[in-house]
């Protein structure tokens, strides 16, 4: 575990080298043994592909016999002692998520087809086949980066961003694919899209997705989609 500032106010540990489901574990492991250990002056805890981010209030430690960066590396690599080996404390959900892909739904269906030379009806079997692990949650709320997206289906961004893209649009944007939550700027190919919501405000947890949960996607019709509130 390698441990940088963040400007003033945060840390980052970095545990290791890119996406892959043995880092995953272990920056679980060390998030929600840092949510748990609820040290003093920690603001919050952000995990990421590769990393945990911890913010924290410097003013918290002006009483403290060691400067506030020291204090909350020390706290970090405790937790990170304690959390190797053991696995994340939380289980990981399952999800099929309903999505009707092509046409409005997925006006960028046809370009991903296209590059891998596949029908847009194979594109879409080729994608919703798949098995995907959330590795991060974030840019909007509740938006899950998901690892395992088919080698064929891997297609850069737009060149050009939309300014607003429909909730529940499934995207894909590189060798990840993705479900924007709320209506937001985007540039993702956008290959369909899910009546399911992915981000509720009053919902507890608010977001449906949480790092570490597996999805697969299931092909409806756009009958389906419309029916499906």
């Amino acid at each position: 575990m390698n441990l940088e500032p963040l400007g003033d106010s945060a840390v980052v540990a970095t545990l290791g080298p890119g996406i892959d489901e043995a880092t995953l574990a272990s920056v679980r492991g060390l998030a929600e043994a840092l949510a748990a250990a609820k040290g003093k002056g920690i603001v919050d805890v952000v995990p990421a592909y590769a990393t945990v981010t911890v913010f924290y209030d410097p003013l918290q430690f002006a009483e403290s016999s060691e400067d506030a960066y020291a204090s909350v590396c020390r706290l970090m690599e405790d937790c990170a002692a304690r959390s190797a080996g053991g696995g994340p404390a939380a289980e990981a959900g399952v999800f099929e998520i309903p999505v009707c892909y092509g046409g409005g739904f997925g006006p960028d269906l046809e370009i991903v087809a296209g590059r891998c030379g596949l029908k847009a009806a194979e594109a879409a079997a080729l994608h919703s086949g798949a098995d995907y692990l959330v590795h991060a949650v974030g840019f909007t709320p509740g938006f899950p980066y998901l690892g395992g997206l088919p080698e064929p289906l891997h297609t850069p961004r737009r060149e050009t961003p939309r300014a607003r893209v429909p909730a529940g649009s499934v995207g894909i944007g590189g060798s990840q694919t993705g479900v924007y939550p709320v209506a937001s700027p985007g540039g993702w190919q956008i290959i369909g899209r899910t009546p399911v919501a992915l981000f509720r405000p009053e919902g507890r947890p608010a977001a449906l997705l949480k790092p570490g949960d597996r999805v697969r996607f299931k092909v409806i019709t756009a009958a389906e989609f419309e029916s499906w509130k």
